[in-house]
């Protein structure tokens, strides 16, 4: 077996920003078009085609005026009115047609593309190891899939629409202009070469502000999210007024921002506008010299006039795409960024199949590191399947960095991780994880109905099992108490349940899982005495039959484990039974007669057993020790 890199849970990579990865436009488009827009082609060929239809009409338009103004208001012909008439109306209809086709079509390859890229990018996300969701927070990956995406498709909509209707618009209205006369086409494009350099200039300008943008967004949003996850805490402490002064800096940086981006992008179109403006005097002053002299006649001279004045809108437009190119570009690049962040933590090539029945769980020579901080040291450990086996020690120890090593949300730099004696490395992730059942102190719960937080989306769930894990679990208790029973939404994070049923619900649902391993974490402890009772209860039934590994603080609620094992700084310094334990004078003794201490009600000692040794003692030498547990534990 190869070693492999950890997964640090403290931050180590930094959060993209305006430097981490630039992309060049040819790069960004290419992306786009091979992953996701050249499957719709088809379809866009069509947009196209109805969007050269539409551009094209203005050419039509502009070349009518010649006929109408010297064969019909000139010379007088009624009978070419109507006909002038007839086709101005029929290029309007085909002009409207057009548009509301074209309209239609890339909506709907914009909304696709956009839907695709959401999904692969939040496809992507949940694949990602715990350490990449530590220094990318929820707000930042919010403003990726929504925010960016949606730039991206918005202003693609407006290229494709640019390089389909204005840029053909374009070219036929130039060749009606030139077919004028090429003289008047050439002067009235005499500025052109003074924009090259400031636009290239502009274009730059707009990209690095709308990096900046982006991330304030990001900022933004990860400000609102924590805000509203801790609107409590934010209340209780009077913060109010900090984390308001908070969001409006950002806010204020962010508007900065976003006005110069604005800026910079305005700048473009307001150029071509000075260039036209530039061309149209130098052929008023060429052109009207020749019309004065009989040289060209006032219906060419409305023609030409009439093709170079239709040519500015979709110029313009055509320049402002440049600038909001650049903003989309900015937000490309951070999905892009994402998408191409490794996965540090896969399945293995050639996988081996899970073990069957209640495996043996077993670290051997374990050690692992957060960075630099050392957390596991050359670690060893057996649980004994279809038995409980208890992890104990100050909070540090260790003991949620194995069931992190066990579930593969990260792995040891040495070592081996064994389950029924096949190594979690060798195994697929999905088969790996659907071994363990995990009850935590924070009880998950989704914004749906009750149903859908047991069942998570499984359709092979019978009423039988359901209501059988339902009543192991306690929630048959509570449930006619819920106005919709199990069709009642229990509000974000569980917040419409209590404590005590947000737990027996997770309960439930790792009930319902039937996996062959359990694994609990400070499961009871934020609970009260009546729930925490009643939640202990089921979870007895839930570890019945299962390897299960518990993380307990109380040490009262892991006296009855077949084995408890005692970590300290990251190694096994003890381990055995609880009265073997206590028997030995170590230090679970030395945590259990401190807790003890500390509060009566926490720990229930059983009266037959035998007390230990000094137990009710004046102070002995043991006290500094006690001390720097007490810290460690309370403070």
């Amino acid at each position: 077996m190869t070693e492999h890199t950890p997964t640090p849970e403290t931050p180590t990579t930094p959060v993209p920003s305006s430097n981490d990865e630039t992309f060049s436009s040819r790069e960004l488009l290419g992306w786009l078009w091979r992953t996701y827009m050249r499957k719709h082609l088809p379809v866009l060929a069509i947009a196209v085609v109805f969007m050269a239809l539409e551009g094209s009409t203005l050419g039509a338009l502009s070349y009518m005026m010649q006929p109408m103004f010297d064969d019909v208001f000139v010379a007088g012909s009624s009978d070419m009115l109507i006909w002038v008439g007839l086709v101005l109306i029929s290029v309007f209809v085909v002009r409207a047609v057009s548009s509301v086709v074209q309209k239609v079509l890339l909506t709907k390859i914009a909304q696709k593309t956009a839907a695709a890229l959401r999904i692969d990018i939040l496809e992507h996300m949940m694949k990602q190891d715990g350490a990449f969701h530590q220094t990318h927070p929820p707000g930042f990956l919010i403003q990726r899939v929504q925010s960016d995406v949606n730039a991206v498709g918005d202003v693609w909509r407006a290229v494709i629409t640019g390089a389909g209707r204005d840029l053909m618009g374009l070219i036929v209205l130039l060749g009606v202009a030139i077919s004028v006369d090429p003289v008047w086409a050439l002067l009235a494009c005499v500025g052109i070469p003074v924009l090259v350099l400031p636009a290239a200039m502009a274009q730059r300008y707009v990209r690095v502000q709308a990096r900046q943008a982006r991330d304030l967004g990001a900022d933004l949003s990860t400000r609102l999210d924590e805000v509203f996850h801790g609107i409590v805490q934010i209340k209780l402490n009077a913060l109010e007024q900090y984390q308001s002064r908070q969001y409006r800096h950002l806010t204020q940086m962010f508007v900065r921002t976003e006005v110069k981006t604005a800026f910079g992008g305005a700048a473009i179109p307001a150029m071509i506008d000075i260039m036209s403006g530039i061309g149209f005097m130098a052929v008023i002053l060429y052109g009207g010299s020749e019309i004065i002299a009989g040289e060209k006649s006032i219906g060419q001279f409305m023609t030409f006039f009439t093709a170079m004045g239709f040519t500015f809108n979709p110029l313009r437009r055509l320049g402002g795409i440049s600038g909001l190119w650049q903003v989309a570009a900015a937000a490309l690049e951070r999905v892009k960024a994402l998408l191409n962040a490794p996965l540090v933590l896969a399945s293995a090539e050639n996988p081996v199949p899970a073990p069957e029945g209640t495996p043996e769980i077993a670290l051997d020579g374990v050690s692992l590191s957060y960075g630099e901080s050392a957390v596991l040291h050359d670690l060893s450990l057996v649980a004994e399947p279809g038995k409980t086996t208890a992890l104990v020690g100050a909070s540090g120890a260790g003991k949620s960095t194995i069931f992190n090593l066990l579930t593969r949300l990260v792995d040891p730099q040495t070592g081996t991780v064994k389950l029924g004696g096949v190594e979690t490395r060798d195994m697929a992730l999905d088969d790996l994880r659907d071994l363990f059942s995990v009850v935590t102190q924070e009880a998950l719960l989704f914004d749906e109905t009750l149903r859908e937080n047991i069942v998570l989306g499984r359709e092979d769930v019978t009423d039988e099992q359901l209501t059988k894990a339902l009543d192991a679990a306690f929630v048959s208790d509570f449930l006619d108490k819920l106005p919709d029973g199990l069709d009642t939404r229990v509000g974000p994070r569980g917040s419409a349940l209590s404590g005590g049923q947000r737990q027996r619900v997770v309960i439930a649902r790792a009930l319902l899982r039937d996996t062959p391993i359990l694994l609990l974490d400070e499961a009871t402890s934020a609970l009260d005495a009546q729930s925490e009772n009643v939640v202990q209860q089921a979870l007895d039934k839930l570890s019945t039959g299962r390897t299960t590994l518990v993380i307990a603080h109380r040490l009262s609620t892991i006296r009855e484990a077949d084995k408890i094992v005692v970590m300290d700084r990251g190694r096994v310094v003890d381990q055995g039974t609880h009265e073997d334990l206590l028997a030995r004078g170590g230090m679970y003794a030395d945590l259990y007669r401190l807790q003890f201490k500390e509060g009566k009600a926490v720990v229930d000692l059983d009266p037959s057993a035998t007390k230990p040794p000094h137990f009710d003692a004046a102070p002995s030498p043991r006290a500094g020790l006690l001390a720097r547990i007490r810290g460690r534990l309370f403070g």
